[in-house]
């Protein structure tokens, strides 16, 4: 099954409905801490992409932080991490989709709303 996919716009409409919204953020934690997505309904944490890709040799590991029955939005900075991330972790049955283009493409949308 192919992976889903989110474009800016459309999270940013997610998250402008009020939605609730779980982001897996897989870029190293400074990177995080400098910049990260945030709004009302968002609930972010960041998990290293290094213990996702753990998951890939032991199967019966699970991320005890991260619930399956909720949409997980996936991303990193351009978005290729997060798309191997998102085969992982949907291989051990969570719920995945990946943020098209990152945050670089996150960031890039926002600049374009505020113009």
């Amino acid at each position: 099954m192919p992976l889903k996919k989110i474009s800016p716009q459309a999270l940013h409409q997610k998250m402008n409905n009020g939605e609730k919204v779980f982001i897996l953020d897989v870029r190293a934690e400074e990177k995080y801490n400098d910049y990260h997505i945030e709004g009302h309904h968002i609930e972010s944490q960041n998990i290293h992409k290094s213990e996702i890709f753990s998951l890939e040799e032991d199967i019966e590991k699970t991320l005890d932080s991260i619930a399956r029955n909720t949409e997980i939005i996936v991303t990193c900075t351009t978005g290729n991490s997060a798309t191997k991330c998102a085969n992982i972790l949907s291989k051990h049955e969570y719920d995945v989709t990946v943020l098209e283009g990152g945050i670089t493409a996150w960031y890039e949308f926002l600049q374009t709303k505020e113009d």
